[in-house]
């Protein structure tokens, strides 16, 4: 049954509303890992997402008695878009059943198409269920998202335009995974022509259903899946996605949620463009399989599967890609709670840039900072912490500690009883290397910082929050001290928001 997706992906009916979309060149990631790497944009089709090739093929083919009485989805947004528009398209009516955690933007997309949405629990298989249920008391046809072998040969004409806008050598091919509909159809078509090419899979480390089932030999249902990346959250694969992928895929990996980030950075930079995090799994993928196997001058091609993303999931995206990369390191760190202490941590510190500070006087002895420092690598934040050590500064590694790069961050700090004679002042310091030396050697050794907050916002400037404890009779020297530094600065000891949550 194999060799029959060769001739359905042939005669697929895409074309009345999918593009062929572009094979991009990536040249700065592909310069990084040393390989070439391509993009294939499905993120550019008109639902900025490859799914509706597999939805109006199954659509297209539905006898005319069968459009007129509708259809009925459930999707996590991206295969609701494209029922949507296929619907639109062919003109029938559609019922669109989606989780309760879809993204907005989604919703309002597969609406404005003129679908009726229905929100129905918190997962894909939650709205899967109630829409089959649906679908059975209206007498109506269920479009699957996936495991429908018309559906799968629409998403398989994605493998006809690369193999025919890439005919040189390929070594792999990464798509993601998430009921298996789209790597079946990849896979399938691939494999048929030119086995050689590798066909590998990835799926997000906390919604890897299709990962758990190949290893068990059977499907295997999930009890919870990560909706990060809502668009492969599936706990359960498709029978027959789950049995081609068995039979054709080579291999399938597994990246955690800052490597998604880092993938949606390395995206971006090189095209401008954002991905979901579904979209950006296979260049994540890549980049991890290229590093395991010391790859050097191969062509590699991603399927960027799509860009519905919430605008405001880019925030804990712009937070985590460094960490993804990493190219940050989080430390905490001790130190002696004396004038000097942290001239002396930043000297150690070096010429590395620190994008995040975190610190509040506790007691009188020592200090905990929470500080984050940009590293070419693992290996570097290693050996920095032996220099901290080395020099009796006592640190911790947090940045694998999920809690610490959460909720921590953001929680350091607190009233503090046994600060004197502090004020609070809210700077913008040049965002370059030695504009925080620059103001440690210029202040006086006798005042002590009892407060300091800086985050990288990628500005050119960084805004940095400091507490100072400054003697009264000193208040003249530390006036004529903000003036020679020429930076931007704006009492805030009044400020409300201090003595309510500081002082």
């Amino acid at each position: 049954m194999i060799n029959d997706y060769l001739e359905r992906i042939l005669t697929a009916h895409v074309y009345d509303v999918a593009v062929e979309t572009r094979l991009d060149s990536i040249p700065l990631l592909s310069a990084r890992i040393h390989n070439r790497v391509l993009l294939k944009r499905e993120d550019k089709q008109q639902v900025f997402s490859f799914k509706l090739r597999g939805a109006y093929n199954k659509m297209a083919k539905l006898h005319a008695e069968a459009l007129q009485q509708g259809v009925v989805a459930a999707s996590a947004g991206n295969h609701a878009q494209g029922v949507a528009l296929a619907a639109q398209k062919l003109g029938c009516s559609a019922t669109i059943v989606m989780p309760t955690t879809t993204p907005q933007i989604k919703i309002n997309a597969v609406m404005a198409m003129g679908a009726v949405v229905m929100l129905q629990g918190d997962s894909y298989n939650d709205a899967y269920e109630y829409a089959l249920n649906l679908a059975k008391e209206k007498g109506v046809e269920f479009i699957h998202p996936y495991d429908d072998p018309d559906v799968i040969a629409g998403q398989g004409t994605i493998a006809m335009e690369i193999l025919h806008q890439h005919p040189g050598k390929i070594h792999a091919i990464f798509v993601p995974i998430g009921g298996g509909g789209l790597i079946s159809g990849i896979a399938a078509y691939v494999k048929r022509l030119r086995p050689t090419i590798k066909v590998i899979g990835v799926e997000p480390e906390d919604s890897n259903a299709m990962y758990r089932s190949l290893q068990a030999g059977h499907r295997v249902e999930l009890p919870q899946v990560g909706l990060f990346a809502d668009g492969v959250a599936v706990r359960q694969v498709g029978e027959e996605t789950f049995r081609l992928c068995r039979d054709l895929v080579d291999e399938i990996l597994l990246v955690d949620s800052d490597a998604i980030c880092a993938a949606i950075k390395d995206i971006f930079e090189d095209t401008r463009s954002i991905v979901e995090p579904s979209g950006a799994l296979s260049v994540a993928g890549l980049k991890m399989y290229a590093k395991q196997h010391d790859l050097l001058h191969e062509t590699m091609i991603a399927v960027a599967s799509g860009a519905n993303m919430n605008f405001d999931r880019l925030r804990h995206v712009s937070e985590r890609a460094e960490l993804g990369e990493q190219r940050e390191a989080i430390l905490a760190v001790t130190i002696p709670e004396k004038p000097g202490s942290f001239k002396k941590f930043c000297n150690l510190i070096g010429a590395r840039n620190i994008t995040e500070f975190n610190y509040r006087y506790a007691d009188s002895q020592q200090a905990h900072v929470f500080v984050g420092i940009s590293v070419r690598n693992r290996e570097e934040a290693t050996n920095l912490i032996q220099i901290l050590q080395d020099n009796d500064l006592r640190a911790e590694d947090m940045t694998d500690n999920e809690m610490a790069k959460l909720h921590i961050r953001h929680m350091v700090g607190g009233h503090s009883r046994g600060v004197s004679n502090e004020v609070l002042y809210r700077f913008e310091f040049p965002d370059r290397p030695g504009a925080l030396m620059n103001f440690l050697n210029k202040m006086s050794d006798r005042w002590n910082i009892s407060l300091f907050h800086y985050r990288n916002h990628g500005a050119d400037f960084g805004r940095v929050l400091i507490g100072i404890q400054i003697p009264h009779q000193e208040k003249e020297e530390f006036m004529h001290f903000l003036e020679e530094l020429g930076y931007e600065f704006e009492d805030e000891s009044n400020n409300p928001a201090y003595q309510f949550f500081l002082a």
